[in-house]
């Protein structure tokens, strides 16, 4: 019994987050514009990760074999 009024709690209390537009708090105001921006960005722009941080992932797989080539620098030690 317990566990099911905790679960519920925690379920109510998940669900409490605001789903609307970001805004700045009164009297304040976004940013400024970047160096070289035209305009100020908006709230859900500058949430948003560039690709720089967080790069997209590569799922390319291997599709055909292809032999390596020899590497002229790869010699056996010295003696």
């Amino acid at each position: 019994m317990k566990r099911l009024v905790a679960f519920g709690l925690i379920l109510a209390l998940s669900a409490c987050g605001a789903a609307r537009e970001l805004k700045p708090a009164e009297g304040k105001a976004l940013p400024i514009a970047p160096y070289g921006a035209t305009t100020t960005p908006t709230p859900s722009k500058l949430l948003t990760a560039s690709t720089q941080a967080r790069p997209e992932r590569s799922d390319e797989l291997l599709k055909s074999s292809e032999e390596r080539q020899g590497n002229e620098f790869d010699l056996p030690p010295a003696n």
